[in-house]
């Protein structure tokens, strides 16, 4: 029997201001490097990599990194309605990027609905503490209020980055396995993975066999 490359696909969306951090997270995360420097996202840019939800699963995350400009806000939108994951970024040492946060989640969940999504809020450029204009207490409260997770991360120092990403995989994970989030023919926000073997895939009755991998 084929032994699955992969589980399920999850597609993941970053929103935020610009320059809260959002390219730079996704290089660390898929190339394990930070770039000092990185040119603002014009549009939409993609990234994927396969991440462990549970010891021998495997998901593939396919992460849309948005541009947090005014004027590419109409292209982001149009990125919302197929994502099963937010990952909303501010930067803790820019106080109107965390105002900014309720708007962007707000947007987020108009778009989506719907459909179900999972959130994490993420406080980010956590290694510039002498900068801080955001304490964590802030950030962990908006969660909480909105019954979301938390974290602030570096895309400096690593901190949080593995972390994050592996949160919320594993939320989008339990919620499928719990009937919150379906496998829906036409939402690109979750598909059965490359390769399955027959006898893990759990059919709804009158779903087709065959699902998308890309």
């Amino acid at each position: 029997m084929v032994e699955p490359i992969f589980e399920y696909q999850f597609r993941l969306i970053l929103i935020g201001d610009s320059t809260v951090g959002k390219s730079s997270l996704l290089k660390y995360f898929t190339d394990g490097k930070f770039e000092e420097t990185c040119d603002p996202t014009v549009g939409v840019d993609f990234y994927a990599r396969l991440i462990e939800v549970k010891p021998g699963i495997r998901v593939k995350l396919q992460l849309w990194d948005t541009a947090g400009q005014e004027r590419f806000r109409s292209i982001t939108r149009s990125y919302y309605r197929n994502s099963v994951g937010v990952m909303i970024l501010y930067d803790i040492t820019k106080k109107s990027t965390f105002d900014n946060v309720k708007e962007w989640f707000a947007e987020a969940k108009m778009h989506i609905e719907p459909h179900q999504a999972v959130y994490l809020i993420i406080g980010h450029k956590a290694d510039r503490e002498e900068q801080r204009q955001v304490p964590t207490r802030d950030g962990r409260r908006f969660a909480e209020i909105n019954g979301l997770k938390f974290l602030e991360t570096s895309a400096m120092t690593g901190q949080n980055v593995e972390e994050s990403f592996s949160s919320i995989a594993k939320d989008i994970y339990q919620s499928i396995a719990d009937g919150k989030i379906k496998v829906e023919e036409g939402w690109d926000g979750v598909k059965y993975g490359f390769a399955r073997p027959k006898e893990t895939v759990h059919l709804a009755e009158g779903e087709p066999e065959s699902g998308g991998c890309c």
